[in-house]
């Protein structure tokens, strides 16, 4: 999972890791989110390799997360949905729009570094 602090813009800290029966993990991430820091618990809910993780989080901010990885043209293409709750006592009521609209920019973000990534491994 410290992975995920090399292409999750924003994520500054992953601890706590452990390995799930399902194959999936459980950690606890430092989040920043408009220049507040949290803390999230993440737990894999669902994972099948090299298909599809579900992931959910609780604390800071509430949400679901489902990666799923399917095979094209000789690569993979990553699709991402997240549901979310916006921490609105944390960050306050007229900063919720600009906070979603960051984190839909912060998901392309993070697939960009993904795929250069993985398109450097490959290499």
């Amino acid at each position: 999972m410290a992975r995920l602090l090399d292409i999750w813009p924003n994520m500054v800290e992953v601890k706590d890791w452990q390995q799930l029966p399902n194959g999936g993990a459980r950690f606890v991430c430092v989040y920043k989110m408009a220049s507040v820091r949290f803390e999230v618990a993440s737990e894999d809910a669902e994972f099948v390799v090299n298909r599809r993780i579900v992931s959910k989080t609780k604390g800071g901010v509430e949400s679901t997360i489902a990666w799923d990885f399917q095979p094209e043209d000789g690569g993979t293409r990553v699709t991402i949905e997240a549901e979310y709750s916006v921490p609105i006592p944390l960050l306050g009521k007229l900063a919720e729009t600009i906070v979603v609209k960051r984190n839909e920019r912060e998901i392309g973000l993070m697939l960009g570094y993904l795929k250069a990534k993985m398109e450097r491994v490959e290499a």
